[in-house]
């Protein structure tokens, strides 16, 4: 046990100094009772004593880091980013769709969700939109989510009733304390600017928003939901940490995809991994070829049913297969 670590850590500081006491404690009864044996008696009491408390003091500080190291693998804080694919508008209208799900599921969940930056189409739909989501054990319950939605149905602009394909990406990324990438602050580029939407209006209610560019990978990360240029700037720096790490976790999948067992989880963005067939009430989710009814529930967010045969099916061990056939009509 590493005394110095541990008084470094703010959860773990008040019990290693405790600890460091009781040590002292310790050393000085064995040292009393070698030179006095008239005291060893009293001395047995003392040991047994200290040592009760250190093992107490030990078990707590498993504890505090059996539950760090269970918030580091699935955090508490998430970013979820969604945008329209293939479809026009009907797939912008689509990931609005999406969109709406997730944040009432969250809010059934108790969660916090904000919406941090949006791009809309036309017609209202989400040509893209970013949202942080924040609440106990959110990247656990969603961290299957990532991948390609399908839906299937005739839209409302459509005179011939033909049923229409659109696509959405759907994106999890999320945010750890402890990033495993580092960044030179050289390769960011920083733009500032003022938040605002159609017609003026001030979508997020903030007053700036901060534009960072990551000049060696160009990915880009507009963040406007906090109230300050500096929280808005952090904030950006945290989504572009947390696409690298995803990135860099997705490149090293891909290296050991034909040994792995787990077709579940493993966090391809281009992976087409659920179909919403409107006219057969019927959403399937092609890695465990299962099925679900009452879509208008689901895009209620009433999510649970899916959500926990993904986990359940993950901890089972499910092996990789072709993606169940569905009726796919063409686009027009």
């Amino acid at each position: 046990m590493n005394i110095e670590e541990l008084k470094n850590n703010l959860k773990t500081n008040y019990l290693a100094v405790r600890y460091e006491e009781l040590l002292r404690e310790e050393s000085e009864v064995l040292n009393m009772a070698k030179d006095d044996e008239s005291f060893r008696s009293l001395a047995e009491e003392d040991l047994s004593r200290i040592r009760e408390e250190k093992k107490s003091i030990e078990d707590k500080i498993k504890d505090i880091f059996s539950i760090e190291k269970e918030e580091e693998e699935y955090p508490n804080e998430i970013v979820l980013e969604i945008r329209a694919g293939a479809g026009g508008e009907e797939a912008a209208i689509f990931a609005m769709d999406l969109a709406l799900m997730y944040q009432k599921y969250a809010e059934s969940k108790g969660w916090r969700f904000v919406n941090m930056s949006e791009s809309l189409s036309d017609l209202g739909g989400f040509k893209e939109g970013i949202f942080e989501i924040r609440g106990k054990d959110v990247y656990k319950c969603l961290r299957f989510e990532t991948g390609v939605h399908r839906i299937q149905r005739v839209p409302a602009t459509e005179k011939s009733g033909r049923v229409h394909t659109s696509t959405a990406s759907v994106v999890i990324l999320p945010i750890r304390k402890k990033s495993k990438v580092e960044i030179n602050p050289a390769d960011i580029e920083i733009e500032f600017s003022r938040s605002g939407g159609k017609g003026g209006q001030n979508v997020n209610k903030v007053e700036t928003a901060v534009r960072l560019t990551h000049k060696p990978t160009g990915l880009t990360v507009r963040a406007t939901s906090e109230r300050s240029q500096h929280a808005n700037r952090e904030r950006a720096m945290e989504i572009i940490q947390a696409r690298l790490e995803s990135m860099k976790e997705e490149e090293e999948a891909k290296k050991f995809a034909s040994n792995r067992k787990n077709q579940i989880g493993a966090g391809d963005r281009s992976e087409k991994i659920r179909t919403y067939n409107i006219l057969q009430d019927r959403v399937t989710d092609h890695r465990i070829k299962e099925s679900w009814h009452n879509i208008n529930a689901i895009f209620g967010g009433k999510i649970d049913d899916i959500l926990n045969t993904l986990s359940e099916k993950a901890e089972g061990g499910v092996t990789e297969s072709e993606a169940e056939d569905v009726d796919e009509p063409q686009s027009s």
